[in-house]
């Protein structure tokens, strides 16, 4: 029964790794690539057992120092959290591969230990806020992340960097009090912190303070709205992801982001209840309007780019609205498509991310316009890009097709054609901006005119996460029930 121990030691583990990162690496050697990896494998180990265990045994609540729920930290530990964890310490581990080389271009060499450092501090920040069953302790972790995340932006010493840190930093600020704010209003009408024993006085709380009640979710729908970049709050994204060394904007637009939405998952569905969000409230209305409004207006702003990751950036905001889109449907059907897409979505945002930075780490090249001819210069780069670009289409055999298809099925399950219409329109407009950089890639000649397909010339650590990654996407869009059927068992945790 060690494994119930493992949620805290993956949580030491990664602290462990963000303190002694600085202290042990004095320069970036080897010696010290060495600990970083070693880390990462040894918490993403101890995540696929716990989530092996969990899938066999069942899940469980795991308190802290033994103390009461209702004082002490409660962790929950179950199908949805060890799933994500690990998801999120996968996808970790390979981004930082792939930074080993990168990085080396992207900040100075004497900034590489504590940009370590704080990649151990942003894992602390998910990793905690996925398990916590306290909205107090997700407030500090989501802080946890949150200056973490800015650190990470803000690492470049360039202009563009610390003008994006610094509107992520005040608009994150006020995400911050307004979401602290509709705890401490759940308080007062709970007088508990614990979801579980505030879920359990929630219909009484109902019924003497729906005032408080109602204020407080407003209050947290604009600090979640806000972190989770949702349209139109998203403002801060763009500046941010593109600005980004390459393997932060992959970690940011891949994985950041999403925790935030467990976050209003878990306030929403385990917290509220159906019967306060869909029959008194009907605030599931809301965001799918809101979802279907960003998965539009994220694609037309995308179209507008001429940076590729500012593209990939305002991309993300289309692609969060699909995730919204399905927790706006609040059935089964719907929140399992959102879980099945913020995987998706990571693996294909990661690919995209971590193939455009490897462009630019061998050319320079940021512009749309000056990617004529990569493809002959750079095949496997291309062909990774390639493969998520026309899953974020929708094209059959990757897994954004499945994502879409699931989605279309959970609105019409739910008797909203219209937003059927709104995932054929935003997928039509994925396919204007995604299309015209793969046809320039392979079938318009270089800038020297040679159409000799040449070797990538990548570090071998920068092309193995990003051809993982890219077989992920294949696999999962022609098996998907291997991720769908753990889905299915972290979906009833919610509903």
């Amino acid at each position: 029964m060690a494994y119930l121990q493992f949620p805290l030691l993956i949580l030491f583990i990664l602290l462990l790794g963000a303190v002694m990162t600085p202290l042990l690496m004095k320069r970036f050697n080897l010696k010290g690539k060495y600990f970083i990896l070693t880390v990462l494998i040894a918490s993403l180990s101890l995540s696929a057992y716990l989530l092996f265990q969990v899938m066999t045994q069942g899940s469980y609540m795991y308190n802290i120092g033994n103390w009461s729920p209702t004082i002490g930290i409660q962790f929950s530990v179950d199908e949805f959290s060890t799933m994500m964890v690990f998801f999120i310490l996968m996808m970790t581990t390979l981004v930082v591969i792939y930074s080993l080389r990168d990085i080396e271009h992207e900040i100075l060499p004497k900034q590489i230990p504590v940009y370590y450092s704080l990649i151990f501090l942003l894992l602390v920040g998910m990793v905690g806020i996925t398990f916590t069953n306290d909205l107090f302790n997700t407030y500090v972790f989501m802080e946890i992340l949150a200056m973490t995340s800015c650190a990470i932006i803000s690492i470049k010493r360039k202009k563009e960097n610390f003008m994006a840190a610094f509107k992520y930093l005040m608009l994150n600020t006020l995400a911050s009090i307004s979401f602290l704010f509709g705890v401490a209003l759940l308080y007062m009408a709970t007088g508990y912190l614990n979801i579980t024993e505030m879920s359990n006085q929630m219909a009484i709380a109902w019924e003497m303070y729906p005032t408080n009640i109602l204020l407080a979710l407003g209050f947290m729908a604009a600090g979640l709205g806000i972190k989770a970049a949702v349209f139109p709050l998203h403002t801060w994204l763009p500046d941010a992801h593109s600005s980004a060394p390459t393997p932060s904007s992959a970690l940011l637009s891949g994985l950041v982001v999403k925790v935030y939405i467990f976050v209003a998952m878990k306030v929403l569905f385990r917290l509220v209840g159906t019967e306060i969000i869909i029959v008194n409230l009907g605030v599931h209305n809301y965001i799918a309007y809101f979802a279907a409004v960003g998965m539009i207006m994220g694609s037309i702003f995308a179209i507008g780019q001429k940076d590729i990751k500012r593209m990939l950036a305002y991309s993300s905001v289309a692609q969060l609205g699909y995730i919204f889109l399905g927790i706006g449907m609040a059935t089964t059907q719907g929140l399992s498509v959102s879980l099945f897409h913020v995987v998706s979505h990571g693996l294909m945002k990661s690919a995209l991310f971590l193939s455009a930075g490897a462009i630019i780490y061998k050319t320079e090249k940021r512009k749309i316009n000056d990617l004529s001819g990569i493809g002959y210069e750079m095949p496997l780069t291309m062909i990774v890009f390639s493969i998520a670009a026309l899953g974020m289409i929708g094209i059959p055999g990757m897994s954004g097709f499945m994502s879409k298809w699931y989605l279309a099925l959970a609105v019409l399950e739910s008797n909203q054609p219209f937003y059927l219409v709104v995932i054929l329109l935003s997928s039509f407009l994925n396919a204007v901006y995604y299309l015209p950089i793969i046809v320039a890639a392979f079938l318009k000649p270089r800038e020297d005119g040679s159409e000799e397909m040449t070797r990538d010339g990548i570090p071998r650590t920068m092309t193995m996460p990003m051809v993982i990654i890219a077989g992920l996407i294949i696999l999962v869009g022609i098996f998907p029930q291997i991720l769908m059927n753990i889905i299915e068992r972290a979906v009833p945790t919610f509903l």
